[in-house]
């Protein structure tokens, strides 16, 4: 590949969602159409059954080679042509004959691309539950480890890193609801010619599309122009796009904790091996996740082109067919890779426990400014009266450089609401986690259950 150019050649993704994509992928699920569209003409006597079936052996062999269908595109300038013609000459008898019959050429090409994204989404699909049985075991581990929370980057009230990774979760599996109901709505092919009339397919038009899709496992666009419904590859997008940007949170959010003045968690690192840095031995820095963050940002840049192609003059023209040779397959490639390095993150991830301890620690109390005030309306106090002792308070403590504690002990309206003793009991961190842990536990037990029923 020395003229290479696109990373996906000789960086990124795997060798089963390229293969999908690949060109000797396309041409072999648009010969599979061809072989599926002979099979129902024969069903319905058009043509014969042993010419439908030398078309199916034409299709599924590796007769019709890649360069003779190129050697014929460059003389005809027309890329499924091409394929038709490579396959006319491999049949034998008058088989060749039956080629495309009552066909254009996109009811091969989106019928194509419906198994493409059929094959691309079950990769997908398993990549998620890798990434969730992954996070429910991270999840389960880590169900009491105290950590601070932060909003607005800024220390919050304390929650457990299970809890954390339940989000993940929840979210992971409504990814898995979108990539099983988008399905039958992005693998829609069509059999219904020039302009989705059917009208050279004859009076048996309906019933060969459905046969064809039915023998294919697809769903069929029910009022076709020469296209399938770009709507479908909008959708599709949008969801590849969506997961992606998932991905790349949870990549942010161990990046962020990997930064040296936090330290709660990093990814994994080969210490005898890794090399982080060309002129600083000392680092190890968070590539994977960074990595993600990056190829996040492309699977969202090919939105726009989606909504674009959506938008066709009259029955269809060509504006979309090049804009998705990048759209669709950069997308999956992509995505695919993301999933593998999120998986391969978190099941190495490294977490610090400790070190999410001492950040507790240099809240000074701080974090636990809202159990004081809540229990300061259990002894009496209104609400917004106890909001303001303790902001007073914390803004002392704040000022003085000392733990929220002391301050507070230091008002008299706090000592005369509450003992030092429960002062202490109160401004426990392990001792305000709310619903965190069962919250973990119904999240781990949802992604058990939907690991366990495969959907």
């Amino acid at each position: 590949m020395e003229d290479s150019i696109c990373p996906l050649d000789y960086r990124y993704g795997r060798k089963e969602m390229k293969a999908i994509f690949s060109e000797e992928g396309r041409i072999r699920y648009q010969m599979k159409v061809e072989a599926a569209l002979a099979k129902a003409h024969a069903s319905v006597g058009t043509i014969s059954k042993s010419d439908a079936e030398e078309i199916a052996r034409v299709a599924s062999s590796d007769v019709v080679k890649t360069d003779r269908i190129k050697e014929i595109e460059r003389e005809i300038n027309h890329d499924l042509m091409a394929m038709v013609k490579a396959m006319t000459e491999q049949c034998r008898g008058d088989a060749g004959k039956f080629v495309h019959l009552g066909a254009t050429s996109n009811d091969i090409v989106d019928t194509a691309t419906a198994l493409q994204i059929k094959d691309a989404l079950e990769i997908i699909h398993g990549g998620a539950d890798e990434l969730l049985y992954t996070f429910a075991k991270v999840a389960k581990r880590e169900r009491d480890t105290l950590e601070v929370g932060r909003t607005h980057a800024q220390f919050a009230i304390p929650i457990t890193f299970g809890f954390k990774i339940a989000g993940y979760i929840a979210e992971m599996l409504r990814h898995k609801e979108r990539l099983f109901e988008i399905m039958p709505r992005a693998c829609a092919g069509k059999m219904a010619g020039a302009v989705g009339t059917g009208a050279a397919l004859g009076k048996n038009f309906s019933t060969i599309q459905i046969l064809v899709m039915q023998d294919l496992g697809l769903t069929y666009e029910p009022a076709a122009t020469q296209v399938v419904g770009r709507d479908r590859y909008t959708e599709l997008i949008c969801l590849l796009a969506n997961i992606a940007t998932s991905l790349e949170r949870y990549g942010t959010e161990v990046r962020n904790l990997q930064r040296s003045e936090i330290g709660e968690a990093s990814e994994p690192f080969d210490a005898k091996k890794q090399v982080g840095s060309s002129t600083m031995p000392q680092k190890r820095n968070p590539i994977n996740s960074e990595s993600v963050t990056g190829l996040a940002r492309i699977v969202r840049g090919l939105v726009v082109p989606a909504f674009e192609n959506q938008v066709l003059w009259h029955e269809r023209d060509l504006s979309n067919s090049s804009a998705e040779r990048f759209t669709i397959p950069h997308a999956f490639v992509l995505l695919d890779e993301m999933l593998q390095r999120m998986n391969k993150v978190f099941s190495g991830l490294e977490v610090h426990a400790d070190r999410m301890r001492k950040n507790i620690e240099l809240s000074q109390g701080l974090i636990m400014a809202e159990p004081v005030m809540i229990k300061l309306t259990e002894k009496g106090i209104g609400r917004q009266d106890a909001h303001e002792i303790v902001r007073e308070a914390s803004m002392a403590a704040l000022r003085d450089g000392i733990n929220l504690r002391e301050a507070l002990l230091e008002r008299d309206d706090v000592r005369k609401a509450m003992t030092e003793e429960e002062i202490v009991s109160v401004m426990d961190p392990a001792n305000y986690t709310g619903g965190a842990k069962d919250i973990v536990d119904k999240m781990v037990s949802a992604a058990e259950e939907a690991l366990e029923r495969k959907v």
